[in-house]
């Protein structure tokens, strides 16, 4: 089952590009993950590197990026995850509207690992319903200048104009 859901925030796109791959920024804005990280030693996204996220729920997925192109397109594919998951892919795409307004799409390849007819819906339902509500968290975050956890959004150098 693939599904596709875009938002259009108001920043420039190599801002959000950059803010959405930097895992020590990650729980800054997403509220679906209790803990993001690059693993085995790695400090920066890029292709063949992994990641380990776990939503708040506990359940965990390990991915490994397949496409990296800044400030357009990374993509991921499952290396392990949740038992109810036979496959798993996704890319983030940013399309650039204007200097400072981006859409940003989602889009996922999702297939259950057992009684997939019945429950590939069910589970594409679930990951489409959390990624609207992550894609409207990260809106909100990064239109109001702040975080979830109530610092400032944006650091040093990350210095953002938003239009209304």
């Amino acid at each position: 089952m693939n599904f596709e859901q875009s938002i259009v925030v108001s920043a420039p796109r190599q801002f959000l590009f950059s803010l959405t791959q930097d895992y020590s920024r990650r729980l800054d804005w997403d509220p679906f993950l209790r803990s993001a990280d690059l693993i085995d030693g790695a400090t920066c996204a890029n292709v063949g590197v992994r990641a380990l996220c776990v939503t708040h729920t506990g359940l965990s997925m390990e991915t490994e990026y397949i496409s990296f192109a800044p400030p357009r397109v990374a993509a991921v594919k499952m290396t392990s995850g949740p038992w109810i998951l036979a496959r798993f892919a996704g890319s983030w795409r940013f399309e650039e509207i204007s200097p400072f307004e981006t859409r940003i799409l989602f889009e996922y390849h999702i297939e259950a690992r057992l009684l997939r007819w019945l429950l590939t819906p069910i589970v594409g339902w679930i990951f489409a319903r959390d990624t609207c509500k992550r894609l409207a968290a990260l809106k909100e975050a990064v239109e109001s200048g702040r975080t979830l956890r109530g610092g400032p959004l944006s650091g040093p150098g990350d210095r953002i104009e938003t239009i209304r």
